[in-house]
Formats: structure tokens, sequence, C-alpha cells
């Protein structure tokens, strides 16, 4: 498949798709060119893994202050503690699963969910099953940050997103989705830019809801893994859910409704919804390094 076929290249040129994709590709590349990251990039690393997996878990129900994240240690009391716990864990493995990721997707996701449950859950790791319950995506209504300055996102009212597709709906989209990626992964379709390929992947897994739980942290760890595998964020020191944090959970639920219409409208709002959450994410890992290099971290 060259480029010309690649099912994902018409998304590229959709209106304002092009213009979302260089100003993400500028911010990350300014980012990456900070003087810190010269020898500091592993702590940079680190805090971006720690600021995203709460962010994920606040757009999962589990909205804690970063210091409180930072400072526990037991995250099995309850279900926000678990769900803090799950989003760590996934966070703190991700990048370290690229070399699976790129002949085989599903494993990936698959260990991901088994990391967010733990083993002693029988459901562990495996897609839903016919007849099984998916959780709520959106459990807890963040409203955005104030202080966010970008243009505006999707206006319009607050939708749900539809009841999730049957189990053998969820396979056979998983399926193509693994291929799609694998293809990417052997050269096939590289012109595809990375911003288009992390809004599909993350879009697609917030639409299918896999497993019987915590999709959308998995989703979100999902976009993670592409932007490494795809070289937009090697270091993985963008993370993206801040941006879907601040932004607010109204604008994420509007933007994914865009998505699941598939319509070409929809679809660029959605991918430039996930353009304006990574920039974002940029500009928290910028205030990390700045703050590093005054000597405050």
């Amino acid at each position: 498949m060259s480029t010309g076929t690649d099912p994902l290249a018409p998304l590229a040129q959709l209106p304002g798709v092009p213009d979302a994709v260089a100003e993400v590709r500028k911010a990350v590349d300014r980012l990456y060119g900070h003087r810190v990251m010269r020898r500091r990039a592993a702590e940079v690393t680190s805090e971006a893994a720690l600021r995203g997996a709460r962010a994920s878990a606040a757009l999962a129900g589990a909205d804690w202050p970063l210091e409180e994240v930072r400072r526990r240690s037991d995250f099995s009391a309850d279900e926000e503690s678990r769900t803090v716990g799950a989003a760590l864990r996934i966070a703190a493995e991700a990048g370290q699963l690229l070399s699976i990721w790129r002949h085989s997707p599903l494993q990936v996701l698959a260990r991901l969910h088994l990391l967010a449950v733990g083993d002693a859950d029988p459901a562990a790791g495996r897609p839903r099953r016919a007849g099984e319950g998916v959780e709520d995506l959106f459990p807890l209504e963040l409203k955005p940050v104030e202080s966010v300055e970008m243009e505006a996102a999707p206006a319009g009212p607050a939708v749900e997103p539809p009841p999730a597709p049957g189990a053998e709906e969820v396979a056979a989209r998983l399926d193509q989705l693994s291929r799609l990626l694998i293809a990417r992964a052997e050269g096939q379709g590289v012109g595809t830019p990375a911003l288009v390929v992390a809004a599909v992947v993350h879009g697609e897994l917030l639409a299918l809801r896999p497993f019987g739980s915590y999709n959308g942290v998995i989703a979100r760890a999902a976009q993670r893994i592409v932007l490494i595998a795809e070289g937009l964020d090697p270091k993985s020191i963008c993370p993206a859910e801040v941006g879907f944090a601040e932004l607010g959970t109204d604008t994420y639920r509007r933007a994914l409704a865009g998505y699941l219409a598939g319509t070409p409208d929809g679809l660029a709002a959605w991918i430039g919804h996930c353009g304006r959450a990574l920039r974002l994410g940029v500009r928290e890992s910028t205030a990390v390094c700045e703050a590093m290099q005054r000597g405050m971290v």
C-alpha cells in the first residue's frame, strides 16, 4: 500500500487538519529544543507520565490533585484510588511496549487492560464478550480550565456516546485497526501525519469500548504510544491527557461525537481537538522544563 492508498490519507487533507498538524509539529519541536532536554530528558519524561496519568484518571472520574497522586502509595482503597492506580501503571509501562505494538497492537491493548484491572479479574486482558456490560466513558464532568487560551473548541450541546457496539463488531473493527497499524509499522502509508493516526486510534477505541472497564484510560494511552511509534514524540514528553482534561469533558464528548458521526466536519473537529490537547500537553511540559531550569524542580 502506498501513501496514495493509505485509508487515513484523506483525513490529513480535511479542512483545518493541515494547520493543526503544522501547529502541533512546531510546538513539539520547540519543546524538544529546550535546553533542559539535553541533560534531563528522562526526568521530563517521568514527570510527563505522572501528569498525563493524573489527567487521564480525572477524565475517568478520579480527579485528584497532582501532589496527592505523587505522594500516594496505596491505590486499592476505593474505586477512585483504583482508577488512579490503573492510570499510573499504564503510564509507567506504555512506553516500554513499543516493539510489541509494531507487530501486535491488540496484544498491547490487552496488556494495558491487564495492568489496569489486575490479573485477579477474570475479564482482564480480553475484549468483552456478548452480553457483558461496559463502563460509562464520562463518569465525571470536568469544566474547561478558564486559563486555556486557544481557538474555540467544537461548539454545541453536550452529547452522550451511543451504546457500545456488540462483541462481534468490536472484534472485526479491532482487527481492521490492528492491520492498519501493522501496515504502517512495515512502512506502508507512512505519509499520513502522526497526529491523524493517533487521533483515529484514540477515537476508534473510545467508539468501540472493547473492554468492560478503563476504556478511556486505555484509549488515551494508545494515542500516546502511537505518537511515540510515529516519531512525533519519541521521548513521550507531551502529555495530551493534560490537554484533554484542561479542555473539559463536555468538549471531549462533543469532539468524540464528531468522530462517531464520521462526517468530514466531525472527523476534522476530532483531529483538531486532539491537536489542541497535545499542544496543551506541550505547554505543560514546557512549564516543567522552565521550572527545572530555574532550579525549582
